[in-house]
């Protein structure tokens, strides 16, 4: 585990995360070029290692963000999407990834974007904890949904909650790819989805042609769905973005989360683009990361 300290590491940092209901998640913490300016690494040479604390030689943070990346179901921190979004964010700050309970080597099982929202609030607070005062959340798909109910839950609106809610508070949040609500199969990969999860036999496929291991019991109750949980949000900046190619969620998703948020929210609409992390161009990342700089705080 790294020890917690107001200066961050500067060096990549792997530990596992204990979520508010006890479930172990792995997470990684990447500094990125912009945090430090130069100055002499104080770091063994091991890149997974945990962290010494930071000596008195070590050049104080710049200001940049944290980017805390929210990946699609059936996606895990170590995937190649997820590292290429990584890699384009710490051009402008420094990451955090983890992967959600039920993939890759957390924890538990996939509750298919409830339960998670307590997996992104203690990489939010991992973050602040490393002395990061500026948070931009950044989900994909189920990732995408996440990190709206988050931000209606931890944030300015949130109201009284679980200890520790300030501290896994975002400045800013931008959803890629997500549903407006719950239960939708409009679509065939929908559909497919649903399958997935809802099947005894679409489970075992999830665990083992996935490496997705999805919880059997339906939810209860049903979480704040995306579309309620945007109208919570302001006033934290809010972005909002999807192709016009999506097969897994049509524009009128987007639109009515658009809606919901009103005047704080913004919405690109991405000639091209499919679904999520795996569609997400390099240039799209960029600019996210542009707005995202802008934007927190």
């Amino acid at each position: 585990m790294v020890p917690e300290s107001e200066t961050p590491p500067r060096a990549r940092v792997r530990t596992l995360l204990r979520t508010a209901d006890g479930v172990p998640v792995e997470a990684v913490y990447e500094p990125g070029p912009v945090v430090y300016g130069p100055g002499p690494v104080v770091y063994g040479s091991a890149p997974d290692a945990p962290s010494s604390a930071p000596s008195s030689s070590s050049v104080p943070p710049s200001g940049a963000p944290v980017f805390v990346i929210a990946h699609g179901f059936t996606g895990a921190l170590d995937r190649p999407p997820v590292r290429r979004a990584a890699r384009a964010l710490a051009r402008h700050g420094a990451v955090v990834t983890f992967s959600f309970r039920g993939h890759g080597r957390s924890g538990g099982r996939s509750t298919v974007g409830d339960r998670e929202v307590l997996d992104l609030a203690a990489a939010v607070a991992w973050a602040r904890r490393l002395g990061h005062t500026r948070v931009a959340t950044v989900g994909f798909s189920m990732g995408g949904s996440v990190v709206l109910r988050h931000a209606a839950l931890w944030g300015p609106r949130g109201g009284a909650g679980p200890e520790g809610r300030t501290g896994a508070r975002t400045d800013a949040v931008v959803s890629v790819s997500a549903p407006a609500r719950w239960y939708y199969r409009g679509t065939a990969p929908m559909r497919r989805l649903h399958w997935l999860v809802t099947r005894p036999e679409g489970r075992l496929l999830g665990r083992y042609g996935l490496r997705t291991r999805i919880h059997h019991r339906d939810w209860d109750p049903v979480p704040l769905s995306p579309v309620e949980a945007v109208s919570r949000i302001a006033p934290t900046p809010l972005l909002i973005v999807h192709g016009d190619r999506d097969g897994y969620f049509p524009l009128d998703h987007p639109r009515m989360l658009a809606a919901a948020a009103g005047d704080h929210g913004e919405l690109w609409l991405e000639p091209g683009m499919g679904h999520a992390e795996n569609a997400a161009s390099d240039e799209l990342l960029h600019r996210i990361g542009d707005w995202a700089v802008a934007q927190a705080g």
